[in-house]
């Protein structure tokens, strides 16, 4: 039987506030309540998008407020909003929360392969079915989704968000700020630069250039700008 993972080891319980009231904040909650031993105790936003003083049958609060509410010595936060603005938002409310004296938790599925050599960073979120192998490194604020692929010896940087599926093969890297859609593929020894959108089902063979977007297989630079495929705002 294999080892948990420290991140799942029940003395690691922590009074958790979700950070964002949109529907990956309800997916956050319903991963914690069931896989997790933290308790989530409340959710925050900014005050602008706050439509009710509750979310999911917890309390919510405004995010300028927090640390009033929930101070940081006895409480947790977890970041995770989706990869709106090449996950923009998600690093300002993550650096928001930082800034309140929190420490951010990350999550990591029971029912993941993660090898010990694996180095993970801070509100990383890493749902089922997800393999991490030999020296892969994930870095702060990355999103993995289920059944992604993470080959030996690569690194995925910052604010990242790797869709279900997609496979990062060995020696690797990803640029800080990509998104890499469901089924895509990432050859050996790839550079996916920063700021790049990756599109569902593509194949790249070769590095990329900053701040495009790539499609096909082998994949192609659309000639597009990256920022121009999100909207504006989703939390």
């Amino acid at each position: 039987m294999r080892n948990q993972h420290p991140l799942q080891d029940p003395r690691r319980s922590e009074n958790i506030i979700i950070i964002g009231t949109g529907e990956s904040a309800a997916v956050a909650l319903d991963y914690l309540n069931y896989d997790t031993p933290h308790k989530v105790v409340g959710f925050s936003t900014e005050k602008e998008y706050l439509d009710s003083d509750a979310y999911c049958g917890l309390p919510a609060v405004p995010l300028d407020n927090i640390s009033d509410a929930y101070p940081p010595g006895m409480h947790k936060a977890f970041v995770p909003v989706s990869p709106t603005g090449l996950n923009r938002l998600r690093r300002r409310l993550f650096d928001t929360v930082k800034a309140a004296g929190f420490t951010c938790i990350s999550y990591v599925s029971s029912h993941a392969f993660v090898l010990p050599s694996v180095t993970i960073g801070e509100n990383v979120f890493i749902q089922e079915n997800t393999a991490l192998q030999y020296m892969t490194s994930v870095a702060d604020n990355v999103f993995l989704g289920s059944g992604s692929c993470v080959g030996h010896s690569s690194v995925i940087k910052e604010d990242c968000y790797i869709g279900p599926n997609a496979s990062i093969a060995g020696n690797c890297r990803i640029g800080r700020s990509c998104f890499i859609g469901v089924n895509s593929t990432i050859s050996n020894t790839v550079s996916v630069a920063e700021d790049c959108v990756i599109g569902a089902g593509a194949v790249v063979l070769k590095n990329t250039e900053p701040r495009h977007v790539y499609l096909g297989n082998p994949a192609r630079p659309t000639g597009r700008d990256s920022f121009d495929t999100w909207p504006a705002r989703s939390n």
